[in-house]
C-alpha cells in the first residue's frame, strides 16, 4: 500500500512539474518574450529560447503521460496504441534538438534558400512538419483518449 501511495505522488509531482514546463513555455512563446533571444553560449549561436522550446516539446507529453494512468499502464488495446504513439512523441520530442540541429544546421533553426538539404528549403518543411508534428500528435492522442472514454462507459 505505502508503494502505491509513493508511486502516486511521484507521478503526481512529475505530472504537475512536465505541466508547469508545458505552460510556462507556451506562455513564453506566444508572447514572444525576449527572454527567447537570451544567448546560452558566448559565441550567440544558442537561443534559450531554443532550450525552453526543446523543454515544451518533452513537458506536453510528458503532461499526458503522467497525467492519464490509461496512457501509462494501459489495459484496452485501443488504449495500448494510443500509449505507445504517446511514447513515440515523448521520444520526438526529446530528439527535437539533435534532429532540428541536422536539419538546420545551427542551433538558432534557421534556414536559408541554400542548394544544399541542410539548412535549406527541404529541410526548413521538415522542421516545421516535426515542430507542429509533436504538439499535434500529442493533442490528438488526448482527443482519441477523451474519445474512447465516452465508448467505454457506454458499454
Amino acid at each position: 500500500m505505502f508503494l502505491i501511495l509513493v508511486d502516486m505522488k511521484r507521478n503526481q509531482s512529475y505530472f504537475y512539474s512536465a505541466l508547469l514546463i508545458t505552460l510556462a513555455a507556451l506562455t513564453l512563446l506566444i508572447t514572444g518574450s525576449p527572454v527567447l533571444n537570451w544567448s546560452v553560449d558566448a559565441n550567440n549561436q544558442f537561443p534559450l529560447g531554443t532550450i525552453i522550446t526543446w523543454a515544451g516539446m518533452i513537458g506536453l507529453p510528458a503532461t499526458l503521460y503522467f497525467g492519464i494512468r490509461a496512457l501509462r499502464k494501459p489495459t484496452p488495446s485501443f488504449h495500448k496504441i494510443l500509449s505507445l504513439l504517446l511514447r513515440i512523441a515523448i521520444v520526438l520530442g526529446i530528439l527535437w534538438v539533435p534532429l532540428s540541429y541536422v536539419l538546420a544546421g545551427n542551433f538558432s533553426f534557421s534556414f536559408s534558400n541554400k542548394a544544399t538539404f541542410q539548412g535549406g528549403q527541404a529541410a526548413m518543411r521538415w522542421f516545421w512538419r516535426l515542430s507542429y508534428g509533436i504538439p499535434i500528435m500529442t493533442l490528438t492522442i488526448l482527443i482519441f483518449y477523451w474519445i474512447s472514454l465516452l465508448f467505454i462507459k457506454r458499454r
